[in-house]
């Protein structure tokens, strides 16, 4: 069965739908410039809603060590992604104890990550474009058959563009057993709408490998 993330959550509306759908993980982002933003009291509401359920996720761009903490003294969370802060890794690691995700932006075959990069979890998304002022795969899709012949260096989810009419020929294409999408289940930016949210976890959940 393909994982699925869905991650920007910041309303009761998208987390119940998200969770009544059948999402393997929840994402909240803690990046005060995305419009996906929530604050950790915020996160922790939204958390409370439903005990159990999906992995919660959270997303942080550079964090320092007391960033995060204060972050997790306020809301559970089940796993760290960062975005930046590699040298930080070892120590973000130890210290609290959680899995910890990372992003690589591929463009070319060069890109594909050989490494797990210190992470439990690799996201395999387009590159940042020109400008961007945040990272990540900014809705952008890239050529998914830059990963064919690719060997992971552990565990991946594929993001980056995704959307309900597209995901099922990306898992085809890439073999990917996890998708990630934020926008691509939004009917304005940083709105997510339920009936997206549904027809995304349908359609990837229903996809078949090669």
């Amino acid at each position: 069965m393909i994982g699925v993330k869905i991650c920007g959550i910041n309303d009761s509306v998208a987390f119940d739908t998200a969770f009544e759908a059948g999402a393997d993980w929840i994402g909240f982002v803690f990046f005060p410039p995305s419009p996906r933003y929530v604050t950790a009291q915020t996160a922790a509401a939204l958390s409370a809603r439903i005990a159990g359920g999906p992995p919660r996720v959270g997303l942080f761009v550079n964090p320092t060590e007391a960033a995060l903490a204060a972050v997790l003294d306020t809301v559970k969370l089940d796993i760290l992604q960062i975005y930046g802060a590699l040298d930080l890794l070892p120590r973000i690691a130890a210290r609290f104890g959680l899995p910890i995700w990372r992003a690589v932006g591929v463009s070319t075959a060069a890109d594909r990550p050989t490494d797990p990069l210190g992470a439990d979890r690799l996201l395999i998304e387009a590159k940042p474009p020109a400008g961007a002022d945040r990272p990540g795969g900014n809705a952008t899709v890239f050529d998914w058959s830059i990963l064919k012949g690719w060997s992971a260096p552990g565990p991946w989810m594929l993001a980056g563009g995704l959307t309900p009419d597209n995901v099922a020929t990306a898992i085809r294409e890439t073999g990917a057993n996890a998708v990630d999408v934020s926008s691509g289940v939004e009917s304005r930016k940083g709105v997510k709408d339920p009936a997206l949210i549904r027809a995304f976890i349908a359609a990837a959940k229903g996809a078949a490998k090669p």
